[in-house]
């Protein structure tokens, strides 16, 4: 038995197929999942699970290099916008109106996560990054500028 972490299978399985600059929606309840997206549905009841619960789960599972959230959190949900820049402080994060999100977005994510949360704006596209440690810190490696920060 898997002893910490990310017990659901599906999300767990999904989650290991993602790579480099793939994207990852986490969604509320009421979010329209494109029909050919490989949606996993954790939604039980309302709040169940909450959105911060499962990007806080997710989040140390993965590494995030990018947040994209619909252009309405930092001004209307501002808790929400710092509580991302919290858990999220590596990441760049930028913004897309919402009917974006709710569009485009959507159909380019390789993963739809559904969770229960009835939050305002409560979906969140996370890009996928790489450990930059893990794949650059080895002898007779030239370190991209862009990730020697990260070292």
């Amino acid at each position: 038995m898997k002893r910490h972490g990310i017990l659901n299978a599906e999300l767990s399985g999904a989650l290991a197929t993602l790579g480099h600059t793939d994207l990852l929606l986490v969604v509320d309840a009421g979010f329209p999942v494109p029909r050919d997206a490989h949606r996993v549905d954790l939604a039980i009841a309302e709040n169940l699970p909450d959105l911060r619960t499962v990007l806080g789960l997710i989040a140390d599972e993965l590494v995030v290099e990018g947040v994209v959230r619909a252009e309405d959190v930092p001004t209307r949900h501002p808790r929400l916008d710092a509580w991302l820049r919290e858990r999220f402080s590596g990441a760049e994060f930028t913004t897309r109106p919402h009917t974006e999100v709710l569009g485009e977005l959507a159909r380019q994510a390789k993963v739809v996560v559904r969770t229960g949360a009835f939050e305002p704006w409560g979906n969140i596209g996370l890009f996928c990054g790489v450990d930059a440690p893990r794949w650059f810190d080895k002898e007779d490696v030239v370190v991209p500028p862009e990730y020697a920060s990260k070292l």
